[in-house]
């Protein structure tokens, strides 16, 4: 095979014993890497349904997508793959029932899995103790983390260099609060990227792997060497020229979306009730730019550099790894009322450092936020923690109480949907999640057709990238599968469409429909495994806020979801996707089709 190593590295962490398994080549005319990739192997992996997300049998995957390792601009992003520990059913009936889960990270950690010689590394089991995988081409060696455990990731992420004398490896790793299982925890790569949704960092934390370390020294030959260097110089002249979305990009990151998301009114704020941040002009792109930024860097072979750092000045100052992102920013930002800019940054900070998804994270503090002003909880349940809209300080404690886990942290540690349990008093109305995951920092108020069905019908749970179209949501699981950012989506058109890659690496031909089959394919076979698990058009709801409770300020104000009319919105989606209406299940016919069964 050209373009792709053929194998993955399984490493079976309760014996100790590491194979590299072959993989036929059908898996990558099919799926061809990355997320698509990772769902066939979970697929084989657990061939029926009930598996504990917690237990031995469930596999955690790190999954480079297709391009990575490759000169490809804005094309290094992995995928992790494996069952959520955080999602479940409405009716709770099967106490492992969950999703599937891949979260997605850009950084560096993918392309050295590839010139490692391997398109994918796969754990399966639980350590006795901790441990990390160390991969330097065929050296892979399981090593004792005994001395790491408990460390945050920014002391950490300097640590494994140390250790392994190189800071040409590059890791991923986990911080205490996924450690101690925080089931919303994440993976973190060189700092500052997160593979943050769906609970990856509280499985990894669960098999007691610290990190993977990795060097490679290889690389896949593609299949029309001279077409490859034609493509990639064509494509480096396109994203060298100047133009708008670069500019953007490098310029604020998302963050630029923070300004543009608040005056539109589809940001999450005060735990998702309005859709416009008065605050939002203290904590925007241009106030971190001349106040906090002073460094853009990027991900391997990526000339946007929409990652910042810098140093924050005052009581909440010091160094930051990584600047506001829109979703850092709105979720311990606007939608906690929190207008200070260095005092977001230290949440963000200090949330990275104990490994926690800041989404899911900035979800349950604002959940809180608003059961203490309604009274439905009191300051002794908060353990003494004065959690009002906009306080820094409460919401740090609130943060430092769940990333250990201690008191209210540990019934927070487990979402929004167990608290809403906990609590009552009608507080599900305002827990805002999609299957147990926390929705992302858009909202939905006047984007029914847009983010409501996105969230309704990611498969991973509530997913602000999915999309709310099939043919957009078919282009997002090929794009994960391919590991290109959907950033520079843009950028890949006409001649130098995805497909044209594809044939230069691998020689597999596809038809611009052909190729967006793979994604239509990804994406069935997640929703015929969340099925199988008991997950049904029942579950494909959106929380009761939407439905009642209108904005009262911003172009939103006084908008509410008409619940009849996103019946059909739901009905046309299902009919478009050809599963059945009723149930929102595909037919055997239609997975036939896709070639899954």
């Amino acid at each position: 095979m050209k373009g792709v190593n053929g194998r993955i590295l399984e490493v079976h962490l309760s014996t100790g014993a590491i194979n590299v398994k072959q993989l036929p080549e059908e898996y990558y005319k099919l799926y061809l890497g990355g997320r698509g990739l990772g769902m066939k192997l979970l697929y084989d992996y657990l061939p029926e349904s009930g598996a504990d997300p917690l237990g031995d049998e469930n596999p955690l995957m790190f999954m480079p997508g297709l391009f990575c390792g490759f000169p490809i601009p804005s094309s290094s992003r992995t995928c992790m793959v494996t069952k959520s520990p955080l999602t479940s059913t409405v009716d709770e009936i099967s106490p492992n029932a969950s999703t599937v889960s891949y979260s997605n990270m850009g950084g560096f950690i993918g392309a050295e899995i590839k010139f490692a010689g391997y398109d994918g590394i796969v754990f399966i089991g639980r350590s006795s103790k901790p441990v990390y995988l160390f991969v330097e081409n065929d050296t892979v060696e399981l090593r004792d983390a005994s001395k790491f455990w408990g460390m945050g990731t920014n002391e950490f992420d300097e640590a494994i260099i140390r250790e392994v004398g190189d800071r040409r490896f590059e890791s991923a790793y986990i911080g205490p609060g996924a450690e101690i299982g925080v089931l919303y925890g994440s993976v973190i790569n060189t700092a500052a990227r997160a593979a943050g949704r769906g609970g990856t960092g509280c499985i990894m934390g669960n098999k007691k792997l610290k990190a993977i370390v990795v060097r490679g020294s290889g690389m896949a030959k593609v299949a029309e060497h001279k077409n490859y260097l034609d493509i990639l110089e064509k494509v480096r002249l396109t994203f060298g020229a100047d133009s708008e979305a670069k500019t953007n990009w490098r310029y604020g990151g998302t963050a630029n979306a923070l300004q543009t998301s608040s005056d539109r009114g589809s940001q999450a704020v005060k735990n998702f009730s309005e859709g416009t941040f008065t605050g939002i002009e203290n904590i925007n792109a241009h106030a971190a730019r001349k106040q906090v930024w002073n460094r853009d860097f990027a991900c391997f072979s990526c000339p946007l550099a929409c990652k910042k750092s810098g140093f924050a000045k005052g009581a909440y100052g010091g160094v930051v790894n990584e600047g506001i992102e829109y979703e850092t920013g709105t979720m311990l930002g606007a939608n906690l009322m929190i207008d200070n800019l260095n005092g977001l940054n230290k949440l963000i900070e200090i949330a990275d450092d104990y490994g926690i998804d800041i989404i899911s994270l900035g979800n349950v503090i604002g959940f809180l936020m608003e059961c203490y002003e309604k009274n439905l909880v009191d300051i002794e349940f908060l353990d003494g923690i004065d959690l009002k809209w906009g306080s820094v300080d409460a919401s740090m404690a609130m943060i430092h109480k769940i990333g250990k886990r201690e008191g209210i942290g540990d019934p927070a540690s487990k979402g929004v949907k167990y608290l809403a349990k906990l609590i009552g008093k009608g507080s599900s109305d305002f827990a805002i999640h999609v299957k147990g995951h926390e929705l992302a920092a858009w909202n939905v108020q006047g984007y029914a057709k847009g983010m409501g069905v996105s969230y309704t019908t990611a498969n991973r749970g509530a997913c602000h990238m999915t999309g709310g179209e099939v043919p957009r949501q078919n282009h997002s699981a090929l794009r994960d599968s391919l590991g290109a950012c959907s950033f520079a989506a843009s950028f890949y058109r006409d001649e130098l469409h995805y497909r044209h890659f594809v044939k230069v690496i691998t020689g597999f031909e596809f038809s611009e429909e052909d190729i967006l089959q793979v994604g239509e394919r990804v994406f069935n076979l997640e929703r015929m495994l969340n099925c199988r698990e008991g997950f049904s058009r029942l579950d494909d709801i959106l929380p009761e806020r939407f439905f009642k409770d209108a904005y009262t300020l911003g172009p939103q104000k006084g908008v509410i979801l008409d619940r009849e009319e996103f019946r059909k919105i739901m009905d046309d989606y299902y009919t478009n996707r050809q599963w059945a209406v009723d149930t929102g299940v595909p037919g055997e016919e239609k997975l036939k089709s896709l070639q899954i069964i």
